[in-house]
């Protein structure tokens, strides 16, 4: 605890919430065998040991005598082939109810992007189809003597957020900031119900990470940088979710599985990357990454997940210290251990479809979302030959069963019979609403109020401006609708209000005038502006950056000097999934708000904009560290060194402090931001490059994934991670293009006479390699295309390179460059591309085939 900063006086009551993160089907499943070796089975771990006598010693929940009965009674009339299928779960895109039942699956879990039916998201009947599908396969006894219902899960981080119409509530960032552990329980609940509306089971939630380095892109999945906030929010959650073990609506109607997670100090890898390495001593694992944990067990968290990082160089997938030996033994957890999304791949000596190594170490369930047959298939081998052994296994399934048993899974029916199933009227009820917008209000945090500019006289002249204004997705952020929660317009948001709805209200009432300008473009008279901008969506992974910068990308926010001159007092809300550099942005505001990631309730934000009712005012105190530069230096990202803004600052309307000029040195190089070249990286273009595919003379921007135009598919795949690539598949002879462009040229001749290469990764999927032409061109409006002849190799993922300088010698104008690239291919062509990128000629030999 030593390294954490201590909050200020003001933040010395703690009141937060958690919320829930992710939806699984517990059903039977199967792995096809690799074929591997096992010197791996039982991973010695390097370096650094684990001493479990130092941990907080928590006495184990008493465990129900008719529980262990009925575990006693199931356990000898499962086949061993039973026994592995309830170890196992798949993503409801790779597994038919068919081969639920076939392989016994313990359980299906419905990804960020796997909802049934062609959206990533569905209504509350489509999900509830496929649920009886699964489980109606699971029971039956066709073949077996006993049948094994399987449980469900999803990913619900913050609300019900894949099912039509659900409430999506504010991201932990803003919950932690709320200071409310009351309604964060309340917030649980709700989700809890609106999941149980759509037959649901269980959900992956509380994300108990305590992140140090916000430069992590999952940052906004936790409550706060301090243990002492994450540690207060995570029994109530659990209580929320789950309902309280020994009173009688625990796991009862309205109740779902809880899965604490990720286990363990995810928010600690260094450069906050993303299923990195926590090089952190044993203590701050302890006593500042484990806080969550130790309210959250003892409250009866029914699941954990393991972390896909490493702690010292261990994969925690595979640590049997911390799995086993802390989290089971001194931590006294009994229910059961589940993996990520194949993030038993990433133990040494493993691979997705086997890896037994997991099962040794504490795992108890496989998170297998596509590769669970394979895996099936090794870990019956392995059980069979001893590699892994059978007490280990039964201790698995016994876990799992007493999960099963205790929510009731067993005797509540199929999910379309059971209470709140399929009834539409029960999401987004008035009194749930009202809960989610008290959240928006607790968790916006005023950062600067000079000259008493709020709260506004909503009777006056509004003008507002912003890409966030009237978009309900920009202000949910990542993991809403779709994993990325990109790409959704307001009408997906049937029970939603965007924030310029809820000024409109705000305003109507009192009699005054909304203008309302997206581009800032209005020229009419106004008495204050309201700037409504800040990071576009994204999730783990593809959020990650290098380092704090706020890059401006759906609105210019340069235009708000116009109004400033003008003498118009400037309010800025400002949504982020974390606190970035925007010293430029508070500089050209008299109020700014950080909103963080408030959900579908905008009517919240509006609240404290007009103060709609006397008793409302800012009570959100920052639960990270507001940064003074963009650079993260790494000794000091833990410690606070480069705070604009404390932990626990806020002000209230009546605060009388004047924010002076502040410093807009970022602290980075301008030509270090323009050399890092980067077009296509993690599944996101990078700004200011789009991505645009044309056919004849039809050009479209892709907005969301799966696309076509012509003959051309393009799709997400997965080639470093979970859909960091795109596949192209050419179905028709009409040559259509995929292109990364940008809005106005880019000057490339210095990186042309800096011999830098147009790099990127590729496959082509099938056996015989693809001939494609890979080009660089003009402006998306004007292409005057330049292409090279690349041959794809099969089957593999490689790396291409093409140097400037062949583009150039082709007749392109390398100061001009308005297309970074393009590729055409001829019909039947299917191919792998991501990571599209400059870099600088490793062997100073220009090459124009690609090698």
């Amino acid at each position: 605890m030593q390294n954490i900063r201590p909050f200020i006086s003001s933040m010395q009551q703690l009141k937060f919430l958690p919320l829930p993160t992710s939806i699984l089907f517990v059903c039977s499943l199967f792995m096809v065998s690799c074929g591997q070796t096992h010197d791996s089975a039982n991973v010695a771990p390097p370096g650094h040991s684990v001493n479990p006598g130092d941990w907080p010693a928590i006495k184990p929940l008493p465990l129900d005598p008719i529980i262990e009965a009925q575990i006693d009674e199931l356990l000898p009339k499962l086949t061993l082939a039973q026994k592995v299928g309830q170890v196992i779960q798949a993503d409801n895109v790779s597994v038919t109810p068919e081969e639920v039942k076939k392989y016994r699956l313990g359980s299906v879990l419905s990804g960020g992007n796997s909802a049934p039916g062609p959206l990533p998201y569905a209504d509350t009947k489509t999900w509830l189809a496929m649920a009886d599908k699964y489980y109606y396969a699971s029971v039956d006894t066709e073949g077996v003597e006993v049948a094994i219902p399987c449980i469900w899960g999803i990913d619900a981080v913050h609300g019900h957020a894949n099912l039509t119409g659900a409430i999506v509530f504010p991201h932990n960032v803003g919950l932690g900031a709320m200071n409310n552990p009351n309604l964060i329980e309340e917030i649980a609940r709700v989700t809890a119900h609106e999941l149980t509306v759509s037959g649901h089971d269980w959900t992956f939630a509380p994300t108990l990470a305590v992140p140090q380095d916000v430069r992590w892109g999952r940052s906004y999945e936790g409550f706060s940088e301090d243990p002492r906030i994450v540690k207060s929010y995570g029994d109530r959650i659990v209580y929320g979710l789950q309902g309280r073990v020994g009173e009688e609506d625990f796991m009862g109607d309205g109740r779902v599985i809880s899965s604490a997670k990720h286990f363990l100090a995810d928010g600690a890898t260094a450069k906050g990357v993303d299923q990195g390495d926590a090089v952190i001593s044993e203590s701050e694992l302890r006593d500042v990454h484990a806080a969550g944990y130790y309210s959250a067990i003892p409250a009866g968290v029914q699941t954990v997940m393991a972390s896909f990082s490493s702690w010292q160089g261990r994969k925690l997938h595979g640590d049997k210290e911390l799995l086993t030996d802390v989290l089971k033994g001194r931590l006294g957890f009994n229910g059961f251990v589940v993996g990520d999304w194949n993030g038993h791949g990433q133990v040494p000596g493993c691979t997705n479809t086997d890896c037994p190594a997991s099962l040794n170490a504490g795992l108890d369930m496989y998170m297998a979302p596509d590769s669970w047959k394979g895996l099936y298939e090794s870990t019956l081998r392995h059980v069979k030959s001893g590699t892994i052994p059978m007490t280990r296994l039964d201790d698995a399934v016994r876990r799992i069963l007493r999960v099963k048993i205790a929510s009731g899974i067993f005797s509540k029916g199929a999910p379309s019979t059971r209470q709140n199933a399929g009834d539409d009227s029960l999401l987004g009820l008035p009194e749930n609403r009202a809960i989610a917008r008290q959240a928006v209000r607790e968790s916006m945090v005023l950062l600067k109020n000079n000259e008493g500019v709020l709260p506004i006289d909503a009777s006056k002249t509004i003008l507002v401006v912003g890409d966030g204004a009237d978009s309900i997705s920009k202000a949910c952020g990542g993991w809403t609708l779709s994993w990325q929660g990109t790409g959704h317009s307001n009408e997906a948001f049937p029970n939603g209000e965007s924030i310029l709805a809820g000024i409109r209200e705000a305003v109507n009432e009192a009699g005054g005038q909304v203008i309302y300008s997206a581009n800032a473009d209005a020229n009419e008279p106004a008495d204050i502006v309201i700037a409504i901008y800040g990071e576009d969506p994204y999730a783990e992974f593809q959020g990650d950056r290098e380092d704090l910068d706020f890059v401006p990308n759906g609105f210019d926010v340069s235009k708000l000097a116009r109004y400033r001159n003008n003498g118009i007092p400037i309010v800025s809300v400002f949504l982020s999934g974390r606190p970035v550099w925007v010293n430029p942005e508070i500089n050209f505001s008299d109020a700014f708000i950080a909103a963080w990631l408030p959900g579908t309730e905008g009517g919240g934000v509006s609240d404290l904009l007009f103060q709609r009712k006397p008793s409302y005012n800012f009570s959100g105190r920052l639960s990270f560290t507001w940064p003074n530069s963009a650079v993260v230096v790494e000794s000091t990202a833990r410690q606070g060194a480069n705070a604009l803004y404390e932990l626990g600052y806020g002000l209230t309307y009546q605060t009388t402090v004047t924010v002076g000029q502040l410093s807009e040195d970022s602290g980075l190089e301008s030509l270090e931001k323009a050399s890092k070249g980067e077009f296509f990286n993690k599944g996101i273009a990078i700004a200011p490059w789009t991505l645009w595919f044309n056919s004849g003379d039809l050009s479209k921007q892709i907005a969301s994934f799966p696309t076509s135009v012509g003959g051309l598919i393009i799709s997400k795949t997965d080639h470093e991670a979970q859909e960091d690539a795109l596949r192209m598949k050419w179905t028709k002879s009409d040559n259509g293009q995929f292109r990364v462009s940008a809005a106005s040229p880019q000057d490339m001749s210095r990186q042309t006479n800096g011999a830098m290469e147009l790099t990127f990764s590729a496959k082509k999927f099938s056996d015989e390699e693809a001939n494609v032409q890979i080009g660089m061109g003009c402006i998306q409006e004007s292409p005057c295309d330049h292409m090279l002849d690349i041959k794809i190799s099969s089957n593999d993922w490689r790396e291409y390179r093409i140097s400037l300088r062949c583009f150039g010698d082709l007749g392109l104008d390398m100061s001009k460059v308005g297309t970074a690239f393009v590729v055409a291919a001829n019909e039947g062509v299917d191919i792998g591309i991501s990571n599209i990128r400059l870099e600088t000629d490793i062997d100073a030999k220009p090459g124009c085939d690609g090698m």
